[in-house]
């Protein structure tokens, strides 16, 4: 029997790359800064409960095989992971540790379909200061959602291909990705069914 843990995460700034600042400045633009340093601690309480939650659980690590949220496969897998731990991020530290102990890191991702994410995220940004007609936003989150439907299928195939028999895989994805809705033949677990703090989401249900 193969098993998949599935972790739902909040992103950081660092875990945004290039795009954060934007992101962040848009944040703030609507909800301003105490609601900026509220957000920030919600998320540092939610990767100290992650990091608590998988300390604890009984892995075989040789056997455990690790999946992320915006990790191309491209052969750099390790090298992106350092990279962005570097840089500050809760999630690629977890993902070093684990490493360490043993895991396997898989690239998750269609490189292909990162970029159009990338590109569609800064379309929306700068949407901000140029606001477009109703219909051309409408367009856009349809767009937007299909998108996420197509890379949630991306990495049930990569999950589906790469998992065997005995193995363990953890998979750290944003809140608003069903990927467990594409899986088959594996048992699904969840790390927690409710969030440290209130977002909306089908995870933030009593447990």
């Amino acid at each position: 029997m193969r098993q998949l843990i599935y972790i739902p995460v909040i992103h950081t700034e660092v875990d945004m790359g290039s795009m954060a600042g934007s992101l962040k400045e848009a944040y703030l633009s609507r909800y301003g800064e105490e609601r900026w340093a509220s957000h920030v601690k919600a998320i540092e309480q939610m990767w100290d409960g992650i990091k608590h939650k998988l300390d604890a659980l009984a892995l075989d690590y040789p056997r455990t095989k690790l999946y992320q949220d915006g990790l191309p496969l491209c052969g750099k897998e390790p090298q992106i992971v350092t990279e962005v731990a570097a840089r500050g991020s809760r999630n690629h530290r977890i993902l070093l540790d684990l490493i360490q102990k043993g895991c396997t890191l898989i690239g998750t991702e269609s490189p292909q379909l990162l970029l159009k994410e990338y590109r569609q995220i800064k379309e929306a940004v700068e949407e901000g200061n140029h606001p477009r007609p109703f219909w051309e936003r409408l367009r856009s989150r349809w767009q937007a959602q299909r998108l996420l439907l197509r890379r949630d299928r991306f990495i049930a195939r990569r999950i589906a291909e790469t998992l065997h028999d005995g193995e363990t895989g953890l998979l750290f994805m944003g809140i608003q990705h069903e990927v467990d809705r594409f899986l088959s033949g594996i048992s699904v677990k969840y790390l927690f069914h409710r969030l440290p703090f209130q977002y909306t989401s089908r995870f933030a249900s009593s447990s």
